[in-house]
């Protein structure tokens, strides 16, 4: 029986090719998209799930309040001595640890293997300092590895003591034994520092796992406590809060994450230094408990690591949707087309209920076609698999390849989606077919004083929600792309094009003239190329920020400003052409004693024009900074977010890049490029052991803009494949309609209708659906563009044109798919059709 089943559907296929390549085709985008749409979503929400104890470990983070100028700053850090106090004073916890990461590597930084030549660079893709911790005694009891070599019960207790992967085990020592690895040193030449270990273990790499713990190399943490090196006040200052420094609790079974919150802010108020500038009654940092799982998805308190990846909730929930309204363009097609063609199978069905065949055998009949059609797309999709792997490459995470197609869960997968389509694809059309009764569908009066043979309400409904989703995204397209190309063109308040910054290594005898980063800028401005030349802090939007609580006096009271420092020099106002509101620049000879602030800061301490902030001073430190001048504000940020208080100032320690800007390139082709090699040799005769990676400001801005280029990536590829399926659809029932019409179309054509209007009558209702669905999309798209918006504090307004654009062009695309077939029909020789009967 099952032969038989299988025998009738592939001869159907066969007899219905095009109608079978359509609903495949549909099928198959849908399942492709959705195969590697579960790829994504199943990877990023297992994140930490191998681990057994994943409820009870949490991150401890801070939230920095400050209430008088209405400020908020999450850090997902604490103070470094917290954790040995809250292992000392508290209670509840079975395992506590702490640990310091390393900021990414911006050139420079090494590492030697005493007996082995070649040093290792920290740079991504060879070592990456991201992947350098120093870790307490306790990391690994929270934490376990497979521990390859080594001993666990003595890792990381005394200073000068190194854990490595047994990938990075490979690379520093080759195929030497791991056990043989042991008692080996390491030289570490980091921010500053000369660091010797020796490997005491060897453990085994989280390879394949949904984990942020992606470290490779495990330092003491005493060796950065005990020897005093460049960061260990940010281990052993209780006034330092930093992303850098981590710390993770297991709680016991029972115990609630607001017992140990309070905990944590009695042990705070115990051992906070009461500052002469700032009383006890004024610590604003209170510290909180987050769960593990959620360290992956939360933007507020940041990732791990810095620059480290992490999932965005709402886009994966647009990628589930994405993959769920694929999935039903193309059911909706097969659901179209087979009961479009339910005349023509009507006979057929009226000959098996002759002969016996029951309702039952015969929705078993049409399922099986279904189940074959589907497996047929699946196998496609398969093949295609490739393909959707590029379109979906700004979302799919790097430790997902196209091997993980050959995992149990991902076939168990496909099986259930296969079983699903299937059965909601199938079960209304067999439904319909078999409904029929025999002895009208013998005597070809199915229809017969009805108009079903030209549509039912059912296939006009589903053909207008086709086209909603299509058009309701293609909107979403319009208006991201609109949003992106003004944050990217919009006036941020400083120049962007044609200027490089690159990060210069830090010398001990930075405020020396001899300096060698003042050395490589009086050579870089002998450059003829180079138009001007500052040696200072990052660029006005960078990717590091300094923070600080200042102390300003307006004159009537003391006011504590949350304010952003951004260090300058008198070139660097003209590279970026920073423009004054009112005053002017420090001169000269007075920077380190001048500062300027910008309109929000004068705006956040009450003053109603910026002139009345000038004369007044800032307590920076120990320093009184006189404020010449007030700065016109300009974006330190994406335009998500408005413009913070700042203070523009001047210190040589601060010192950390060299910007430039370069002459136009207009009458020499290859300036630019031959500009960046002579800096580059500049750099290199000055810093000979370090790497020189230089950025483009321009770039800079861009970078902030990374998820909205991927929505809108994602939007593209999600209308054109939702336009495509509606399409195939629209092209199936033009197909349908004029098989089933061809005699009235000859007819007609004898009693002298033109081609254009024989094309205008089979076309208008489609067109009537396609405008129909315009018109219920376009209010959905604006209510969902309108909320997006709002997570722009500067942001474009929804233009008619978006709407016009997707209207006429959907209008278009659907004419041209009509077209083809339509025009065929109506220009064909009546005599053949009228033969036909």
């Amino acid at each position: 029986m099952l032969k038989n089943y299988l025998l009738v559907a592939v001869r159907n296929f066969l007899k219905r090719r095009i109608f079978s390549l359509i609903n495949i085709l549909g099928l198959s985008i849908g399942i492709s998209a959705a195969l590697i749409i579960y790829l994504i979503v199943q990877f990023e929400f297992s994140y930490e799930n191998f681990r057994k104890d994943k409820d009870s470990v949490y991150r401890i983070v801070t939230q920095m309040n400050n209430p008088q100028a209405k400020q908020t700053f999450p850090i997902g850090g604490v103070e470094g001595p917290l954790p040995a106090a809250l292992r000392n004073e508290a209670t509840g916890m079975e395992a506590i640890t702490h640990f310091i990461t390393l900021f990414r590597s911006i050139g420079g930084d090494k590492i030697t293997i005493p007996g082995n030549p070649l040093p290792t660079v920290l740079k991504r893709g060879k070592a990456d300092i991201t992947q350098i911790i120093y870790a307490d005694e306790y990391y690994f009891r929270l934490f376990p590895h497979v521990w390859l070599a080594g001993s666990e019960q003595h890792a990381l207790k005394e200073p000068n003591q190194a854990i490595l992967t047994d990938e990075r085990a490979r690379l520093y020592f080759g195929h030497l034994r791991l056990e043989d690895i042991i008692g080996r040193q390491i030289v570490y030449e980091i921010s500053r520092d000369t660091i010797v270990c020796t490997v005491t273990g060897i453990v085994k790499t989280l390879k394949g796992k949904a984990t942020d713990f992606r470290f490779e190399e495990f330092i003491s943490l005493k060796t950065l406590t005990e020897a005093q090196l460049a960061n260990h006040s940010v281990a052993d200052d209780w006034s330092i809060i930093s992303n850098a420094s981590q710390a993770f609790v297991k709680l016991k079974p029972g115990v609630k994450p607001l017992q140990i919150e309070n905990q944590l802010t009695a042990i705070r108020a115990k051992h906070q230094e009461d500052k002469s500038n700032q009383g006890k009654d004024k610590d604003f940092a209170k510290h909180y408990l987050q769960p593990l799982n959620d360290i992956h998805f939360n933007q507020e308190y940041g990732p791990l690591l810095y620059g480290g990846r992490q999932a965005h909730k709402p886009t994966l929930y647009g990628l589930l949707l994405t993959a769920v309204l694929l999935l039903i363009l193309g059911s909706i097609n097969f659901i179209n087309l087979t009961t479009a063609q339910s005349a023509q199978r009507a006979k057929e069905i009226g000959i098996r209920k002759t002969f016996g065949s029951g309702k039952r055998k015969l929705v078993f009949q049409f399922l099986t076609e279904t189940f074959l059609l589907t497996l047929f797309a699946t196998v496609l999709s398969i093949i295609l698999s490739p393909l959707f792997f590029k379109i979906f490459r700004d979302f799919i995470p790097a430790e997902i390849s196209f091997s993980f197609l050959g995992r149990y869960h991902v076939w168990l997968f496909l099986a259930l989606l296969i079983l699903c389509i299937t059965f909601f694809s199938g079960l209304y059309p067999a439904w319909v077919l078999t409904r029929y009764k025999p002895v009208v569908s013998l005597k070809n009066q199915l229809y017969s004083g009805s108009s079903q043979t030209r549509g039912s309400w059912l296939r006009k409904t589903l053909t207008v929600f086709q086209f909603v989703v299509a058009q309701f995204i293609l909107i979403a397209t319009l208006a991201v792309s609109k949003q992106l190309y003004y944050s990217l063109n919009k006036d941020l308040g400083y120049n962007t094009q044609a200027i490089v910054s690159f990060f210069v290594p830090f010398d001990f005898d930075f405020s020396s003239p001899t300096s060698r980063r003042f050395v490589l800028a009086e050579k870089l401005k002998a450059i003829p190329s180079i138009d001007k030349i500052s040696l200072a802090g990052d660029v006005p939007a960078g990717e590091f920020t300094l923070t600080q609580d200042l102390n300003f006096n307006t004159g009537k009271k003391n006011e504590l400003l949350t304010t952003q420092i951004i260090n300058t020099d008198p070139e660097y106002y003209k590279i970026f052409n920073l423009k004054l509101k009112s005053g002017r620049y420090p001169f000269p000879d007075n920077i380190l004693k001048e500062s300027l602030i910008n309109e929000a800061f004068a705006k956040a301490v009450g003053f109603k024009n910026p002139e009345e902030a000038l004369g007044k001073f800032i307590q920076w430190g120990n320093a009184k900074l006189l404020i010449v001048g007030v700065l016109a504000d300009f974006h330190t940020k994406s335009t998500h977010e408005s413009i913070k208080p700042i203070v523009a100032l001047t210190s040589k320690s601060l010192n950390s890049h060299i910007h430039f800007s370069l002459k136009p390139q207009t009458n020499a082709p290859g300036l630019w490029k031959a500009t960046l090699e002579k800096v580059e040799r500049e750099f290199k005769q000055v810093y000979p052991d370090k790497d020189f990676e230089y950025r483009f400001f321009d770039e800079t801005i861009a970078s902030f803009y990374k998820k909205e280029q991927a929505a809108r990536k994602l939007l593209a590829w999600s209308s054109g494949l939702c336009i495509i399926i509606s399409c195939l659809g629209l092209l199936g029932l033009v197909i349908y309609i004029t098989n089933v019409r061809t005699k009235e179309i000859a007819v007609r054509k004898i009693l002298g209708a033109s081609a254009s209007q024989l094309t205008t009558l089979l076309s208008r209702e489609l067109i009537v659906l396609v405008l129909l669905a315009f018109a219920i999309a376009s209010p959905l798209a604006w209510i969902a563009v309108n909320k997006w918006l709002q997570n722009f504090s500067y942001r474009t307004d929804i233009s008619w044109w978006l709407f016009g654009v997707c209207g006429v062009g959907m209008l278009l695309v659907a004419m041209t798919v009509l077209g083809v077939r339509t025009i065929k029909s109506a220009i064909a020789n009546p005599v053949n059709a009228l033969r036909s009967e």
